[in-house]
């Protein structure tokens, strides 16, 4: 399968808050869907640094909300299924178009988009592998206690040396394809498991198995890298390994105001980010 429109929408929103984050998606998905705005390549931060669950996830089970709300920290739940991530130093990137514009199952899909990704590591200077078609990148974790997204590689994400350096997750709606995912800057494991609901007798083993299946850039570059570099980078990298026609932009009025919209009556809501 391949990409049919290669003329992309870019947008560099900055850092927000994990719900306006999370809105600013959903309001993209539905204007394109709409016929509104092209497929849209979209870059992101967080401020404050957050959590984010999947969909299917319990915050309550899954995050210790005490030590999210000492540390000042967000939190919000995703539309996308997975595993908890903490969004701290890192660039996120989300993608939403149109299943006739990007044709094939979630397998089929996450491999064409990882080609961006991958040329964008290349970039930086990374020597990325694609993780095998062994997995679908929407499995539960089997069995046991559900560490974070970054704990193993699904199909068709990257990996240095075969441990993660991003983490993606899709999901479909009224036909358009939203995929997003985080590429970490610097990993701080120790406050990372500080935010989950770990069982304390096997904090440690966990810390070591996630350690162990992770990395974050400054690891597998030998050095830091900054935003403007990583939001540089990526652009080259989806640009150049989909072939695409990159037009930097802006939100337009109607998605500025369903993402106000969607941030009141359901990101910025308890009864979402809460329920069971």
């Amino acid at each position: 399968m391949t990409v049919i429109q290669r003329a992309w929408r870019l947008l560099n929103t900055g850092h927000k808050t994990g719900p306006a984050n999370m809105a600013i998606d959903e309001a993209i998905q539905r204007a394109h869907g709409r016929g509104e705005v092209p497929p849209t390549l979209r870059f992101y931060g967080w401020t404050p640094a957050s959590v984010t669950i999947g969909y299917f996830q319990s915050m309550a089970g899954e995050v210790n909300l005490a030590a999210v709300k000492a540390g000042g920290w967000g939190a919000v739940r995703r539309q996308t299924g997975g595993r908890m991530i903490f969004h701290h130093e890192e660039l996120t990137y989300s993608v939403a178009i149109r299943e006739e514009l990007l044709p094939g199952g979630v397998v089929e899909t996450y491999r064409e988009l990882s080609a961006g990704l991958l040329a964008g590591l290349q970039n930086l200077g990374a020597q990325p592998e694609l993780s095998g078609e062994s997995e679908d990148p929407r499995r539960a974790n089997p069995g046991g206690f559900n560490t974070a997204c970054f704990d193993a590689p699904a199909a068709y994400e990257l990996t240095v040396s075969g441990r993660k350096v991003a983490g993606s997750a899709q999901t479909r709606s009224g036909g358009v394809i939203l995929q997003h995912g985080s590429i970490p800057f610097h990993l701080d494991v120790d406050l990372l498991f500080s935010l989950l609901n770990a069982p304390a007798d096997r904090l440690e083993k966990l810390k070591e198995r996630f350690r162990s299946k992770a990395m974050a850039l400054d690891e597998a570059l030998g050095r830091s890298v900054g935003w403007d570099e990583a939001v540089a980078a990526f652009t080259a990298g989806f640009r150049d390994g989909l072939g695409l026609a990159l037009t930097p932009g802006s939100l337009t009025p109607a998605e500025e105001a369903e993402a106000a919209e969607l941030l009141r009556t359901k990101y910025g809501s308890d009864e979402w980010n809460l329920k069971k």
